[in-house]
């Protein structure tokens, strides 16, 4: 069993006989003496992605999810079916977008290094790397002489993700973005 204090983002947990992914999470600490910690969830069910809101204390169990975590690979995408191919054994699984929409603004075809978790021979979610490399596709151009620690500007990712990056990047260059956060790391 899991507790709801142990859970983390895209963990995938039982409820009422439904696999569920966590999307979000909250903690909230009442200030009133003996108040316990409050943790609000919100889950998607897969294989569907209908929403549950849920709030916890932390001393609350999850049935535990009898899961495998395959080394896979992204190959190609095909309308909205996503196909992956295990690193092992060369099966592929395919998966449908709306189960993997907060991970694909950071994959590109090809993407070698991922983290499958199938259940009962179904892919349901997908971990990727903490960290990713992408290539800068369209930016305003750089600024001589900007300092590391200046300003930022938006720049638009070869996977179409935008973020934040320092004034004195330019397209066509690699950075690395952490996939928690979604937040630039440093140049590639």
């Amino acid at each position: 069993m899991a507790y709801a204090r142990d859970l983390k983002k895209g963990q995938i947990v039982q409820i009422e006989n439904q696999y569920y992914v966590l999307r979000q999470q909250e903690c909230k600490s009442p200030s009133a003496r003996g108040a316990s910690t409050l943790y609000k969830f919100r889950f998607n069910s897969v294989p569907g992605g209908q929403k549950l809101d849920m709030t916890c204390t932390g001393d609350d169990q999850f049935a535990d999810v009898d899961l495998q975590r395959r080394s896979v690979s992204f190959l190609y995408r095909e309308g909205d079916e996503f196909t992956f191919m295990d690193s092992e054994d060369y099966s592929q699984h395919l998966v449908n977008s709306a189960t993997i929409e907060d991970q694909l603004p950071y994959m590109n075809d090809g993407m070698e290094g991922l983290i499958a978790l199938i259940v009962e021979g179904q892919l349901l979610a997908i971990e990727l790397p903490t960290a990713i490399a992408l290539e800068i596709t369209d930016t305003s151009p750089a600024i001589k002489g900007a300092s590391a620690a200046a300003r930022t500007k938006t720049a638009v990712l070869s996977t179409g993700l935008e973020v934040q990056v320092p004034e004195y990047l330019s397209t066509g260059e690699v950075i690395k973005v952490n996939t928690e956060t979604g937040k630039f790391m440093s140049r590639a």
